[in-house]
C-alpha cells in the first residue's frame, strides 16, 4: 500500500516536470523566434525571463508542497501501517480470545445447564423438604397429641385392650360365667338342666402392653396381656365382685434379622393357628364372644420356650411347653374309711398323678383338680407354609405322663363283716402283691411313665381375598385331649394304678366374612373321646360307728367296724358297664363338696346330678353363628357390638349298669346366646 502511493507521487512529479520542460522548450523556441523576429527588443526578453523565474519559483514551491505532502502521507501511511499491525495483532488476540471465550461460553453453557438442573433439583428438594417438614411437624404434633406409643429410654411401649360389657343366656344352666365348660353341660337328670341361666359380666375386659426396641440386628419384644377371668379363694358375686386379674399372656422375645427368633414365657401354644408364618401375636382364635372359644378349636395358653426359623415362604418352630394331665373316668381302686364317731372320711388310692397346690408355694390349694407333678415338658414341632394363597400348618405333639403307683395302697380284709345277718362272716382278702400282707402301705411303690402325642393340621384359604376365609383345623392322638376347647380328658387309670391314655380327636371348620363395618362368622366343631375301660378294680369300704354308752333304760352298745370288699369292679373311661341310670332322672339336692359328706358343717347345697350317671363324653358338638358390628374404628379407638348364638349336643358313652340289658347313652342339649359391647383402645 505504501509503495503504491510512493509510485503514484513519483509519476505525478515526473509529469509535472515534463510539462514544465515542454513549457520551457516552448518558451525557449518562442524566445528564439522572438529574437530572430524581434532581436531588437531587450526589454521583452527580460520580462519573459522574469516570468520564467517566477514560474520556476512557483514550480519549486509546488514541488516543496508536494514533498511535504508526500512526507506527511508517508507518516500517515506508517501510522496507518502501525494501526493495521496493531489491528491485526488485536484481531488475532480477539480471535484467540473469541475462541477461548467460545470454549468458555460452551463450558459456561454446560455449567448453566448443570446449574439449571441443580436449581430444579434444589427446587424439587426444597419442595419435598417443605412437604417432609410439614409431615414431620404434623407427625410430631400427632405424636404429642395422640401418640401411637410411649417412648421410654429407646423402648416403644404400646398399650392396648378393650373394655367389655357382656351377657350370656343359657337354656340349661352350667353354673358358669361368660366362659362355657363344654363337657359340663348338664344331662337331663341334673337339676341345672331344668333352669335358665343369665349372667352379666365385664370380666373379659382386657389390658395389654407391648414393649419393642432394637439392639444391632436384634429386635427385642416384651408383651403382657391380662383380663379378670381369674377367681381368688374369696371371690364371689354377691355385692362387690371380687374376681382377680389373671395372666393371659406374658413373654419376652428376641428376633434376629436372619429369621431366627427365641421366645419364652406364658404364651399361646404352638398348636394354635397363626395368621402368617410362626410368630407371637399372630394367633387366630375364633372371633366369638365366648372366651372358651368353640368346640374343636386347638389351643392352650401356657409356659413355653420356643425357637423359630423363618425362611420367608415357610417357617419351622419347636417349643417346650408346660405339661398338665387331665383325668377322666371312674371306678378306680380305693380304700375308704368313714369314721362316723370322729366325723372323718379317709380315702386311699393306688395311684396319684396330680397333687393339691401348696399355698406357701403360691399354688391354688383349693383347686380340687390339683397340679400335675411334671416329669418333662410337652414337645411341639410345627411347619407353616405361606405359598401366596392361604396359610397351611402341620404339627406334632409329644406329651409324657408320669404317675406314682402304690401296689399295696388298696389292701385289707373283710374278716368280721357283719353285713350278712345270720350268715357266717365271709373271709375275703386283698393282699399286697409285694409282701402278701393285708395292710395298706407304700411298699413297692414305683413311677409309671407313659408317652402320648398326636398330629394336627391348621389351614386357612381365602375364598374371596380379604373378604371371605375358609378354615379347617384338627388334632388327633393319645393323651392330647386338653389341647381341645372341650377338654376331654387325657388319661384314666387301670385297676393296677398305671395310666391309660385316652385316644381323642377334635376338629373345627369355619367361614369368616370381613368388611369395613361387619365381621361375621360361622363355625362347626366336634371333639371325640374313645373308650378306655377296664374291669377288676378293687374297692374296700370301712365304716366305723361310735360306741353308745349305757343308760338307765338301755345297755351299752359297742362301736362297730363294717368292711365291704369288692374285687371285680368296673371302671376307666366310657365303660360299657357303667351306670347311667341317673343321667335322665332328677333327684333331690344334697350337701356335698367334691363327693365328701360335710353334714351340717357349712353345708354347700349341690343340685342333684341325677344320682348314678357316669356319662363319660363320647362326642360333643357345637355350631356357632354370630357377627360384630363396628360403629367406629379410627385413631381414637373402636366401638363395636357383637351377637353370638351356639347350639350344643353332648353325647355320652352308653352303659348298662353291668346288667344284661341294652346300655343307655345319655345326651345333653343346650342353646346359648351371648352379647358384647366393647370399646377398643386405639
Amino acid at each position: 500500500m505504501k509503495q503504491a502511493m510512493v509510485l503514484a507521487l513519483a509519476v505525478m512529479l515526473a509529469g509535472a516536470f515534463a510539462a514544465q520542460a515542454q513549457q520551457s522548450t516552448t518558451s525557449a523556441t518562442a524566445k528564439t523566434t522572438r529574437r530572430k523576429t524581434a532581436a531588437r527588443s531587450d526589454s521583452a526578453v527580460s520580462a519573459q525571463l522574469s516570468e520564467l523565474k517566477q514560474a520556476i519559483d512557483a514550480q519549486q514551491q509546488q514541488i516543496k508542497q508536494l514533498s511535504d505532502q508526500l512526507q506527511t502521507r508517508e507518516q500517515q501511511i506508517q501510522q496507518l501501517q502501525q494501526k493495521v499491525d496493531q489491528s491485526q495483532s488485536a484481531s488475532s488476540q480477539a480471535e484467540s480470545k473469541a475462541d477461548a471465550a467460545a470454549s468458555q461460553a460452551g463450558a459456561q453453557a454446560q455449567t448453566v445447564d448443570s446449574l439449571k438442573s441443580d436449581v430444579a433439583d434444589l427446587k424439587s428438594n426444597s419442595t419435598n423438604a417443605a412437604v417432609s417438614l410439614q409431615e414431620t411437624q404434623k407427625n410430631i404434633s400427632k405424636q404429642f397429641e395422640t401418640p401411637n406409643a410411649i417412648h421410654y429410654k429407646g423402648v416403644s411401649i404400646t398399650p392396648g385392650g378393650f373394655v367389655e360389657a357382656a351377657t350370656v343366656t343359657r337354656q340349661r344352666a352350667a353354673s358358669a360365667d361368660i366362659n362355657t365348660p363344654f363337657t359340663g353341660i348338664p344331662y337331663p337328670g341334673n337339676s341345672l338342666s331344668k333352669v335358665w341361666e343369665n349372667n352379666f359380666t365385664a370380666r373379659q375386659s382386657r389390658l395389654s402392653l407391648l414393649g419393642e426396641s432394637k439392639i444391632g440386628n436384634v429386635k427385642l419384644t416384651g408383651y403382657w396381656e391380662a383380663d379378670w377371668l381369674g377367681t381368688g379363694v374369696t371371690s364371689n358375686n354377691r355385692q362387690s365382685n371380687s374376681y382377680v386379674m389373671r395372666q393371659r399372656v406374658i413373654y419376652g422375645q428376641a428376633k434376629f434379622d436372619n429369621g431366627f427368633s427365641f421366645t419364652a414365657g406364658q404364651m399361646w401354644s404352638l398348636v394354635t393357628e397363626d395368621k402368617k408364618g410362626i410368630d407371637n401375636r399372630q394367633e387366630l382364635p375364633p372371633i366369638v364372644i365366648d372366651p372358651q372359644y368353640n368346640v374343636g378349636f386347638s389351643w392352650a395358653r401356657q409356659y413355653g420356650a420356643r425357637v423359630v426359623k423363618d425362611f420367608g415362604k415357610f417357617a419351622i418352630g419347636i417349643s417346650a411347653e408346660g405339661p398338665q394331665a387331665t383325668i377322666g373316668g371312674r371306678g378306680f381302686s380305693t380304700l375308704v374309711t368313714n369314721n362316723l364317731s370322729a366325723g372323718t372320711v379317709n380315702t386311699v388310692t393306688n395311684t396319684f398323678i396330680n397333687a393339691p397346690g401348696a399355698g406357701g408355694g403360691l399354688l391354688n390349694f383349693v383347686d380340687t383338680s390339683g397340679y400335675t407333678i411334671n416329669k418333662s415338658p410337652d414337645g411341639i414341632v410345627k411347619l407353616a407354609v405361606d405359598p401366596g394363597w392361604g396359610h397351611y400348618e402341620v404339627y406334632g405333639v409329644v406329651s409324657p405322663f408320669r404317675n406314682r403307683v402304690f401296689p399295696c395302697g388298696v389292701a385289707g380284709t373283710n374278716q368280721g363283716d357283719t353285713t350278712a345277718t345270720g350268715v357266717p362272716p365271709a373271709l375275703k382278702q386283698i393282699q399286697c402283691p409285694v409282701n402278701g400282707t393285708t395292710a395298706s402301705s407304700a411298699v413297692g411303690a414305683f413311677n409309671d411313665t407313659r408317652v402320648g402325642g398326636g398330629v394336627g393340621i391348621n389351614f386357612r384359604m381365602p375364598v374371596v381375598p380379604k373378604v371371605l376365609d375358609f378354615e379347617v383345623q384338627g388334632l388327633a392322638g393319645d393323651g392330647v385331649g386338653r389341647y381341645g376347647s372341650a377338654q376331654i380328658a387325657d388319661l384314666t387309670f387301670r385297676p393296677d394304678g398305671t395310666a391309660a391314655l385316652i385316644r381323642t380327636a377334635h376338629g373345627m371348620t369355619g367361614l369368616e366374612y370381613h368388611s369395613t363395618k361387619v365381621d361375621a362368622y360361622v363355625y362347626g366343631g366336634a371333639e371325640y373321646g374313645a373308650r378306655a375301660s377296664y374291669s377288676g378294680y378293687d374297692s374296700i369300704s370301712v365304716l366305723k360307728t361310735a360306741a353308745i354308752p349305757a343308760s338307765p333304760t338301755s345297755t351299752a352298745i359297742p362301736g362297730t367296724t363294717t368292711t365291704t370288699i369288692k374285687t371285680n369292679g368296673i371302671g376307666g373311661y366310657g365303660s360299657p358297664f357303667a351306670n347311667n341310670s341317673g343321667c335322665r332322672t332328677e333327684a333331690a339336692p344334697n350337701n356335698t363338696v367334691g363327693g365328701t359328706i360335710v353334714g351340717g358343717l357349712n353345708p354347700v347345697t349341690t343340685p342333684s346330678s341325677g344320682g348314678s350317671c357316669a356319662g363319660d363324653t363320647r362326642l360333643i358338638e357345637e355350631g356357632t353363628i354370630g357377627f360384630w358390628y363396628k360403629f367406629f374404628q379410627g385413631q381414637k379407638g373402636g366401638l363395636r357390638w357383637g351377637l353370638q348364638y351356639s347350639y350344643f349336643a353332648k353325647n355320652g358313652w352308653s352303659g348298662n349298669n353291668n346288667k344284661p340289658v341294652f346300655g343307655f347313652a345319655p345326651k345333653a342339649v343346650d342353646n346359648m346366646v351371648w352379647t358384647s359391647f366393647r370399646y377398643y383402645l386405639p
